[in-house]
């Protein structure tokens, strides 16, 4: 029985369906709700010229804290509050190479994590970061779409 899962936060609704999926499914566990900060898209993207921006940054982070308290409101707003363990985290990196070290460093062993459900050439040109983490992941992934 899963005793540990990592869900990845955005802030998009899928991101949400996958906590409240994991809140329900996993009550009495542990649960690490993740943000992960794209360097590549929140220094560099809002800059002209593609420059570093340090006050991008700072923005991407504090949206990072905001995503990460809304979270702890889910749990305390719902039934699972009292015996469900929920922490959160803010890393730095490429999203699916950041969920995949933070499963590991710290043993856990269920993802749950939302997908945008992209297609044609913005899936190509952008990837999937829950395809690239259900390939990779050494345990088991649930995709809440």
């Amino acid at each position: 029985m899963t005793k540990h899962a990592l869900v990845p936060i955005d802030g998009s609704e899928s991101s949400w369906d996958a906590l409240d999926y994991a809140l329900e499914q996993y009550n009495g566990k542990q649960i690490t709700a993740l943000h992960v900060v794209d360097p590549a898209e929140s220094v560099y993207a809002g800059s002209e010229g593609g420059a570093y921006d340090s006050t991008a940054f700072d923005r991407t982070l504090e949206r990072g804290e905001e995503l990460c308290e809304q979270a702890k409101a889910r749990l305390e707003e719902g039934e699972y509050a009292d015996s469900t363990v929920l922490e959160t985290a803010i890393e730095t990196g490429r999203p699916s190479q950041t969920i995949l070290e933070v499963a590991d460093d710290r043993d856990v062993d269920h993802i749950i994590m939302g997908s945008h459900g992209r297609s044609g050439l913005s899936r190509i040109l952008l990837g999937s970061v829950a395809e690239t983490v259900t390939r990779r992941a050494a345990v088991p992934v649930t995709i809440v779409r």
